[in-house]
């Protein structure tokens, strides 16, 4: 009889010593499911690893100057609706045609009056009176005229030309940059100037600003027609074309 208390006692005790090491086995499950749950967590947190960047090449800074034509350019458009070749008799130095009106060369005599203060009419007149056999003859004429010389795309071309500032001829748009100036030739032989803007199409084409029959437009047309000329006034070539064209009236 004593021995079955004991029995009991013993049995007992292998319970209690079962039950509480499953108790510290279900503990211990549950903590290292919390502590694997937190390293899921501190990993999904974190940022990935970083991957090697190659950092583009940054932005050339866009020269005041030409900033300034350009943006002068820009003010045409919607302003110059009109494409009107007529011959008008002008002022000079300073001579404009009606602002609602003009021609491809009046886009760039605009921008560069009003961005720089260099006046292509005088610049033209200038170096013609003192290098008129240096000009194209097409047009018949014995002396130069203020009213309309430097609104004729050859003149400008043989202007620039003159004043070094001529580049090598290229079909890569990263040749181009904003305040360059291009000839082209439209079908029938028709000269034609345009204005690099500092703005580029989707593709990496830089836009133009012209007026190409429709009035100023700002526009993707840098390639549109065979180019004839390419011209970045800067240096000596900017500083001869800025004391040619000096706007003291």
């Amino acid at each position: 009889m004593r021995a079955g208390p004991a029995i009991a006692i013993g049995i007992g005790v292998l319970v209690a010593i079962f039950v509480a090491s499953q108790g510290r086995g279900q503990n211990d499950g549950r903590q290292d499911s919390v502590q694997h749950d937190t390293g899921r967590g501190l990993i999904a947190s974190a940022p990935p690893p970083a991957r090697p960047q190659v950092a583009a090449p940054p932005a050339p800074a866009l020269p005041e100057e030409a900033a300034a034509i350009i943006a002068a350019a820009r003010t045409q458009v919607g302003v110059t609706t009109t494409y009107d070749p007529a011959y008008i008799r002008l002022d000079y130095p300073g001579g404009d045609v009606a602002r609602d009106r003009g021609v491809c060369t009046d886009v760039l005599i605009r921008a560069l009056r009003d961005g720089a203060h260099i006046d292509l009419q005088l610049a033209v007149n200038r170096d013609m009176k003192a290098n008129f056999a240096a000009y194209p003859t097409i047009w018949g004429l014995k002396r130069p005229d203020p009213n309309i010389d430097h609104r004729r795309v050859p003149n400008l071309a043989t202007l620039l030309t003159r004043l070094g500032a001529a580049r090598p001829a290229s079909t890569d748009p990263a040749e181009f940059l904003p305040g360059d100036i291009v000839t082209s030739v439209l079908p029938g032989n028709l000269p034609h100037i345009m204005l690099i803007s500092d703005r580029r199409s989707p593709d990496g084409t830089p836009l133009v600003i012209h007026n190409i029959g429709r009035g100023t437009r700002e526009e993707d047309a840098l390639f549109a027609y065979p180019h004839t000329g390419h011209f970045r006034a800067e240096g000596a070539a900017l500083a001869e074309l800025r004391r040619l064209g000096q706007m003291q009236y």
